[in-house]
């Protein structure tokens, strides 16, 4: 698939992953139309790319019935709350985007006949007792579990996107994104990361989960869009692991945000939340013989990049009042 001059559609594009994928496209020669409704995402997030002529953005719930006038190329589907913040505060419309709107976003490319790729996650894997995950295994969810409106949404969405290739003949690509992190992600959005870089810019204690021994292998947002764009233009349908396999504790990984930040913040121990995973690593081999991908970007350099934003940048949050039953950022 050549991007260069092709019209793409990206649900939730005013998302963390969402709106780097649509600077990433639009880098390629692409035309992007951004659908969003900006739940979780953020106009910040695009204001840079609203004087770009082949950039266009729409206010669009998925969940309801999405319809892009003219030709499309592909169709990226990103959209979904993507933190425990958000997804636990929206569990009926988190399981609505996975269903209806991962529907709406098949049937749109269906009727345009194009590409499909759709962020599927990690979480598939639950707290996996296969280390690291490779593609083949199957995962370990608790599907009533509070994570269980993210979990079983993702993997509800890999199945009708399956189902649409295998009886429609939809061409489809499955990304599964391990954590992935980096400007533009909302300070107040729940994640590990975000959570520790607020904590110790304020000078206020880091609350690690648990005894903090669990595992994470963190990927900057830079490495995992790289990989994204080589899965969207490959011949390779997947699903195919993307991030890293760095893999360090949630102990280490605050350790290495007070030292990029400068912090003199104590770490304070908290209680796990229910259905954390223990361990989370994937198995990137698939990633490397397909796509000749690795993520290559150093935690501590990443969190430092990170770090710098989070100093500099706009990392202001949707307004509460304002939050409706849909989905961005994936």
């Amino acid at each position: 698939m050549e991007l260069d001059g092709a019209r793409v559609a990206v649900t939730g594009g005013a998302g963390f992953l969402g709106s780097h994928l649509c600077d990433a496209l639009l880098a390629a020669g692409a035309e992007v139309i951004c659908l969003d409704n900006f739940s979780t995402g953020s106009e910040d997030n695009i204001a840079h790319l609203f004087g770009e002529r082949r950039f266009t953005v729409v206010s669009q719930d998925v969940t309801t019935y999405l319809w892009v006038p003219g030709s499309l190329d592909a169709v990226l589907h990103l959209a979904s709350p993507a933190s425990p913040i958000d997804y636990l505060k929206l569990p009926i419309q988190t399981l609505k985007v996975g269903s209806l709107g991962t529907h709406n976003a098949l049937g749109l490319a269906k009727m345009k006949q194009a590409r499909f790729l759709m962020a599927s996650t990690s979480e598939v894997y639950g707290d996996p007792q296969v280390h690291p995950q490779p593609e083949s295994y199957w995962g370990h969810v608790n599907p009533i579990g509070p994570r269980g409106v993210y979990d079983e949404a993702k993997r509800f969405s890999e199945a009708l996107a399956f189902a649409y290739h295998r009886t429609h003949g939809v061409e489809i690509r499955i990304p599964r994104i391990f954590n992935t992190y980096g400007p533009r992600m909302r300070m107040d959005d729940g994640r590990a990361v975000p959570t520790f870089i607020r904590q110790a810019l304020a000078g206020e204690p880091l609350t690690v989960h648990g005894d903090g021994s669990q595992t994470r292998s963190v990927c900057y947002v830079d490495d995992l869009i790289d990989g994204l764009m080589r899965l969207l233009v490959s011949e390779v349908t997947g699903p195919v692991n993307l991030g890293s396999d760095y893999e360090l504790t949630m102990r280490e990984l605050a350790e290495t945000i007070v030292e990029a930040s400068g912090s003199s913040s104590p770490i304070r121990f908290v209680a796990r939340p229910e259905d954390d995973p223990q361990v989370r690593r994937p198995d990137a081999t698939l990633a490397q013989q397909v796509l000749g991908w690795r993520a290559g970007i150093d935690p501590a350099d990443g969190l430092a990049r990170t770090v710098a934003w989070y100093r500099n940048g706009d990392t202001g949050s949707p307004d509460e009042a304002t939050i409706q039953p849909a989905r961005s950022t994936a």
